[in-house]
């Protein structure tokens, strides 16, 4: 009867899981809601925006928009990387951390990193192995344009002055709840679009004037392609998480299931040899 109730006990702990996954994946679905609609809702706009800056930079001579175009020598890099707060879902954090790790391989040998943590999980293993500057975790409990704009105009004034001669963004794009695609995204020096055969010369008409226009647009856009990365990753990282929680449900039902198969062997098993010795016994009277 000892083996039953550990089975019993078994059962019980497995239950309460379930219940759990069970509802961590309902927040999830109904946040991811919210968080798909935000993202799509902003891409459309977001990339016309880097569009036009784009084939405004094929323009822009040594003046206008200077500090931000200018492509040095690249001896110090800042990668912002994109993570969560909170874990239990899946492969989210670790995809960008083996992301990070590889583009640094890859393409950063002999130069300085540094990283600009936006969120913990993802943080907490990096500043193990490289220089961890800033880590912006308190965004995520007030995820709004202006909170995000202000980390933009940090990075923004880290390149001017000249701190760093290159920034990338890295995080998770949100394709569907099931699916997301780790990015490395260049956030500063602005690259203009390369002029080939295909790339049609747009005539624009600038009023009040193409300077104040660029000048204007240059940190509006930076700002929104931030946003916009901050956004897609939380929305990723709530898919991945209904997600995990709702294989996590389905490995708890099957567990539960086989406990119970397994339960009701043993308890028929020790009802059979209970009454083996009943009859046993029985017949010992009669003989």
């Amino acid at each position: 009867m000892a083996n039953l109730k550990e089975i019993r006990n078994r059962i019980g702990s497995i239950k309460s899981t379930m219940q759990i996954t069970s509802a961590m994946k309902m927040v999830s679905a109904a946040k991811l809601k919210k968080a798909q609609d935000a993202i799509i809702a902003m891409r459309p706009y977001s990339s016309k925006l880097t569009e036009l800056l784009q084939n405004l930079s094929t323009t822009l001579d040594g003046e206008i928009g200077g500090a931000y175009t200018n492509e040095r020598e690249v001896s110090k890099v800042l990668l912002v990387v994109i993570t969560s707060n909170r874990g239990l879902c899946g492969g989210f954090n670790s995809s960008i951390v083996k992301e990070t790790i590889k583009n640094i391989t890859e393409n950063y040998q002999g130069v300085e990193i540094d990283i600009y943590g936006i969120g913990k999980k993802g943080t907490d293993i990096l500043s193990k192995e490289y220089n961890v500057i800033e880590n912006k975790n308190e965004i995520f409990d007030n995820l709004t344009f202006a909170n995000s704009a202000e980390i933009g105009e940090e990075l923004m004034n880290l390149f001017v002055e000249g701190t760093y001669d290159k920034i990338e963004l890295i995080y998770n794009q949100f394709k569907n709840a099931g699916t997301q695609i780790p990015q490395v995204e260049e956030f500063l020096p602005i690259k203009a679009i390369a002029e080939d055969n295909t790339t049609s010369n747009t005539d624009y008409i600038f009023e009040p004037s193409k300077e104040e226009i660029i000048l204007e647009l240059i940190p509006k856009s930076l700002k929104m392609q931030l946003y916009k990365a901050i956004r897609d990753s939380f929305a990723a990282e709530h898919g991945a998480r209904m997600t995990a929680m709702h294989k996590a449900t389905d490995n708890a039902k099957e567990l539960r299931d086989e406990l119970l198969l397994t339960y009701n062997k043993a308890r028929q098993a020790a009802i059979t040899n209970e009454i083996l010795e009943i009859v046993g016994g029985a017949e010992a009277l009669n003989n």
